[in-house]
């Protein structure tokens, strides 16, 4: 891994929704006193990611800066409980948000006024989604944001596919009648296993997290590189921007690469903000560069603690 000790420093600790126990890492600052409160911040991972990865890197540096982060694997995912398992359901993806807000108003520690939520990639925009309804949040920033309700009807970034919706939907329930007819899960992968699966017709957002995802840059074991095609109609069903006009006056932070192929989706999420809101560029950074990239994690930190500090104190 780039960066191989972040994850270990955080506290092994869990939580429910509803009935399932969710795994999670707290992170807590350096000169932490349990009599003291401290503002807070859910971190969430990016689709077919865990916590060890890039959410628990950014739970890190903000507890280094004297926040309590919390980074948990989404149910049915990682070392969360859930079935079946390897489901990507967005709409229960939010709901795990909200479930880790919860918990955090367990802790004594917490300052239950100052919470906020980040997430990265698909992770932005669950909690861009969780920011609507959740008014315990008083913050929320995406970093390299994605819509997924937006690729499952429209594909991926760069991939022009005619009635890519219907042929998802028919693949959907093809997968759906042959399970409930005894048949094998069917399942898909979020990027190519090797190099020898990628090919012209392969996009750059796949490219880049193949690097990312399948190599010793950051593979993790937990992270399995599968998610079930069952999910896709939870995805179609989805807009992780349908009302976030009526987020104001809380404030919305968008962080996304100058070069990243995802940029429309940030844009769209500005677009439909209220103020306070601002839409913060990254120079020369693509998707998955902030992910883990040194230079332009650092220069995220810097802009995350500006607008923490802004409006968490």
């Amino acid at each position: 891994m780039r960066y191989d000790t972040h994850y270990t420093q955080g506290q092994k600790v869990s939580f429910k929704k509803y009935d399932l126990t969710i795994a999670a890492l707290l992170f807590l600052p350096k000169t932490f006193d349990a009599q003291k409160k401290y503002p807070a911040i859910v971190v969430t991972h990016p689709g077919g990611g865990v916590k060890e990865q890039c959410s628990s890197l950014y739970a890190w540096h903000l507890s280094q800066a004297g926040y309590i982060a919390l980074a948990f694997d989404a149910s049915h995912q990682g070392e969360s409980e859930g079935l079946p398992r390897l489901l990507e359901d967005p709409f229960s993806r939010v709901e795990d948000i909200r479930s880790a807000v919860d918990y955090l108003m367990t802790l004594s520690y917490v300052d239950e006024t100052k919470i906020a939520a980040m997430g990265i990639c698909a992770g932005a925009g669950y909690t861009m989604s969780a920011v609507q309804t959740d008014i315990r949040i008083k913050a929320a920033c995406g970093i390299s944001t994605w819509d997924v309700g937006d690729s499952a009807k429209n594909g991926f970034p760069g991939v022009h596919i005619e009635n890519f919706q219907q042929k998802l939907l028919e693949e959907v329930a093809k997968a759906r009648t042959s399970e409930i007819r005894g048949g094998e899960a069917a399942y898909w992968k979020y990027v190519p296993d090797s190099p020898q699966e990628i090919d012209e017709n392969t996009s750059v957002i796949q490219k880049e997290a193949f690097e990312y995802y399948r190599t010793e840059r950051c593979q993790y074991p937990t992270s399995v590189n599968r998610y079930l095609v069952s999910s896709n109609d939870k995805l179609a069903a989805f807009d992780a921007f349908a009302h976030l006009d009526t987020v104001s006056p809380r404030p919305i932070l968008l962080i996304v690469g100058s070069l990243a192929d995802t940029i429309y989706f940030s844009d769209a999420a500005f677009a439909k903000a209220r103020q306070p809101k601002e839409l913060y560029r990254i120079e020369g950074a693509t998707h998955v560069d902030l992910y883990d990239n040194p230079v332009f994690v650092a220069a995220v930190v810097e802009k995350l603690l500006s607008f923490f500090g802004q409006y968490l104190g």
